[in-house]
């Protein structure tokens, strides 16, 4: 078989490439003498842009699949926990420095999908409390600054669902070194002069400064916005999503704790809606990463800075910034001939719901477990990638426009402008008009790729106060009793939780010191 696939290359470093790399080396059993080889070669010169430093709870089980401590993990990469996000100011323009909020949170009481509690709260069955405290007891946690576990919890399991806050450089780092010194991964830094290809169109070898020329059966791009295979050599079209999401900037700053030991950190994303877009604020073990993403075509570059400064007060007066330019949207295609692209080669859209690091889990997960092994298979598993992340992306942009055009800001034409129901697709379009007489249901989200889950779908609707009118048929449902026994169940939980878990800080301090329990 000539067309066997013996060698993979990535092109490009940061999260993408390593976690792809590792995910390969490990379910190719790259360290096996008559393996596929996992080779990366990346650039000295190219740092990791590291705009998204917030994951899912599905990092946990990536991480245990990879044979990683999580200890380890999070003080190498000075992680946090991450228990959800709190959306600030987000439904409406605050008065009288009166700010409201909302949450996603990663915990709720029932699967929605199994006994779905949001129409009984909808009715009034829970009294007059805000949907997300109704079914899970998280965000008193997190108001609370408590860990969503205990030193003497087992690794990557939690008395809540819960993932990470991490230091996107460091994590990349972390990761190269356990591909190369567990995983059989081989590593190379290198500039790429020229992209080879045969007369059918397939790449065949990259030529390098440093290394000569390099050979692969095939190629995983994660190059980032360069696009170096998928773009400039395989030449597959962008499509860009400008004209439903608008952000295409962003301003961060790194800040560090006065008091690294003993100062709060949040145990959630925090995103402060602005005049012009959002904040987003981070807290790691050593610092907080914050930003502000805006769009350019509703203010400039210095006042956004300004916006930032503002924000964060006294203490950014002398801190350095970075500004990141965003190519909002992706590509036709992610996977063309013998060529895959993952990470920001592929697609980007803003960071609202930290979606980039999951998209990249889930594509490195499929390309590993349906790896083509000779050149005749990779048409089909091609076909099925493409439609899967189509699809993946395409819901992603709706779970995202839906924060913004059920707003009820109206201070500025930016938001104005993201209410027009022109802006919007028109599926989420369908799905809201749906939802405005039936709560949504696991019939609305059938698919095997759908990224955003029904819960997350509620946390944001009724947070953002969607107007759902089910009186009509409130003998529909007849669970009273056992709804109402739901909803004071997680009250009792909050006070459980408020007396047993550590505080955020707390937890990581140990963590500095000691392991957690293996399983």
């Amino acid at each position: 078989m000539s067309d066997l696939v013996k060698q993979i290359l990535i092109v490009g470093g940061g999260t993408a490439g390593w976690l792809t790399a590792a995910k390969l080396a490990k379910e190719l059993n790259s360290k096996s003498t008559d393996a596929v080889q996992v080779t990366l070669i990346e650039s000295p010169d190219v740092p990791t842009i590291g705009v998204g430093e917030g994951t899912w709870p599905t990092m946990r089980a990536t991480l245990q699949k990879l044979g990683i401590d999580e200890a380890e993990f999070m003080r190498y990469c000075n992680a946090s926990f991450k228990q959800g996000s709190k959306f600030i100011n987000w439904r409406k323009t605050p008065s009288n420095d009166q700010s409201n909020f909302y949450y996603n949170h990663f915990t709720s009481l029932q699967n929605p999908e199994q006994f779905n509690l949001a129409p009984y709260w909808s009715l009034g069955y829970a009294g007059d409390i805000s949907y997300a405290d109704a079914v899970s007891f998280q965000g008193s946690v997190c108001e609370k600054g408590l860990a969503p576990k205990k030193i003497t919890t087992a690794q990557y399991e939690g008395i809540q669902s819960y993932a990470y806050h991490l230091d996107a450089a460091r994590f990349a780092d972390f990761l190269k070194t356990h591909c190369t010194e567990k995983l059989g991964v081989k590593h190379l830094f290198g500039h790429i002069r020229q992209v080879n290809q045969d007369q059918d169109g397939y790449i065949t070898s990259i030529d390098t400064e440093e290394h000569g020329v390099i050979a692969a059966e095939f190629f995983v791009d994660c190059s980032g916005f360069s696009a170096l295979i998928i773009g400039k050599t395989l030449d597959v079209p962008f499509k860009s999503i400008s004209d439903k999401l608008f952000v295409d900037h962003a301003i961060a700053i790194q800040v560090p704790y006065q008091d690294e030991h003993n100062d709060p950190v949040a145990t959630q994303t925090l995103s402060t809606a602005q005049n012009y877009g959002w904040i987003w604020d981070i807290g790691l073990t050593n610092r907080r990463g914050t930003g502000y993403v805006y769009s350019s075509h509703y203010t400039d570059h210095e006042s956004a800075e300004q916006t930032l400064r503002r924000y964060l007060g006294p203490q950014a007066d002398h801190l350095a910034s970075r500004r990141i330019k965003m190519n909002i949207g992706w590509r036709e295609r992610f996977w063309k001939k013998n060529c895959v692209a993952i990470g920001m080669s592929a697609a980007f859209i803003e960071p609202l719901e930290a979606s980039a690091i999951f998209l990249i889990e889930a594509a490195g997960n499929m390309l590993a477990d349906q790896f083509p092994r000779t050149r005749h298979e990779m048409q089909s598993v091609a076909k099925k990638f493409n439609r899967s992340f189509l699809y993946r992306w395409d819901k992603s942009v709706e779970f995202i426009k839906m924060h913004y055009f059920l707003s009820r800001r109206d201070d500025t034409q930016f938001w104005i402008d993201n209410r027009n129901p022109e802006t919007v697709p028109t599926a989420l379009m369908d799905r809201l008009e749906h939802w405005k007489s039936h709560p949504p249901s696991r019939y609305d989200f059938d698919n095997v790729y759908e990224p955003f889950p029904l819960e997350s779908y509620q946390y944001i609707l009724y947070g953002l106060d969607f107007q759902m009118d089910i009186n009509h048929k409130k003998s529909a449902y007849q669970m009273v009793d056992y709804a109402q026994k739901q909803f004071s169940r997680v009250k009792e939980l909050a006070e459980i939780a408020a007396k047993e878990l550590p505080t955020h800080r707390d937890l990581l301090n140990k963590i500095r010191t000691y392991n957690f329990q293996s399983i």
